[in-house]
């Protein structure tokens, strides 16, 4: 052997003790991947099993609890619940819709789509399409075949509580819509379309008359107010109106008035949904 040359120096570990290390480590790496693994198995089966009732919760805190989704069944992405109108936190007065009302949401594009079905008081399906973002969120409900979206006894209002339950209003309630969107940005509501909210057969125990008449609310946005248009359809019962819904919140004018030969059988109605102020009664809100 040559002067000066040394022999390669030896590994510090025995051949067995690299393989334990190796070992060790390739469990270490399996453990973590496993454990990754296990939380987005757990994450992705809570969200597609989510409960029905975590979407009753949502809906009764965007409503003030004033409508609820009692008895959910299902999931959130598909399932049921019986709607009930209430006056909001600490009300006594509520009224349950005849049926349940069943839906199903799925991803559409960036969003979501929702369908309801309601066998007394939906057309076929409606159809709502959600999309959520950073500070906003949209909802566009699009319009269905034979023109109505929904229809309710007037009688669910009085659940409402101060003048609803004092009407006792008799009636449907129809609602339609040739599309129409809201959009929440940082907590303030705006709306773009036109949605027509018409009263028909309207009736009232605070009057001897079978019938008062049919009415139309039209709500039409274009930004951040939208105008409020109340306009009488036929019946001895004339009201008219106008306003303007904004983040502020409504602001409405109008009044009502007794249609010639009876003044006397609207008389005590006249003298509660408004202002009197001679033959008319003067409606203010906001």
């Amino acid at each position: 052997m040559l002067k000066g040359l040394r022999s390669p120096r030896a590994s510090r570990f025995a051949p067995s003790t690299l393989a334990e290390l190796a070992w060790q480590r390739t469990r270490d790496a399996a453990s973590h991947w496993s454990f990754w693994g296990v939380g987005v198995g757990a994450l992705v089966a809570l969200i597609a099993f989510a409960p029905a009732a975590w979407l009753a919760r949502g809906v009764a805190a965007a409503t003030g609890e004033r409508l609820l989704l009692t008895d959910p069944r299902g999931t959130v992405w598909s399932g049921s619940a019986l709607p009930v109108l209430t006056g909001g936190p600490g009300s006594r007065e509520a009224a349950a819709l005849p049926g349940r009302v069943g839906w199903t949401l799925s991803w559409r594009g960036l969003g979501f789509e929702l369908r309801a079905r309601q066998a007394c008081c939906i057309n076929g399906e409606a159809v709502v399409q959600v999309k959520p973002g950073f500070g906003r969120m949209s909802a566009t409900l699009r319009s269905a075949e034979g023109g109505w979206i929904a229809r309710w006894p007037a009688g669910w209002l009085a659940a409402l509580g101060t003048p609803w339950n004092t009407l006792q209003l008799g009636g449907v309630l129809s609602l339609s819509t040739p599309g129409l969107t809201l959009e929440s940005v940082q907590g303030r509501w705006r709306m773009d379309g036109l949605a027509e909210l018409d009263v028909v057969d309207a009736s009232s125990r605070l009057s001897t008359l079978p019938q008062l008449g049919s009415y139309r609310l039209t709500v039409q946005g274009s930004g951040a107010a939208s105008t409020l248009s109340l306009a009488t359809l036929e019946g001895p019962l004339e009201l008219s109106g106008e306003g303007q819904w904004a983040p502020t919140g409504v602001r409405f004018r109008g009044e009502a008035r007794a249609a010639e030969g009876a003044q006397a059988a609207l008389d005590n109605l006249l003298n509660i949904i408004g202002r009197r102020q001679g033959e008319r009664s003067v409606i203010s809100i906001g």
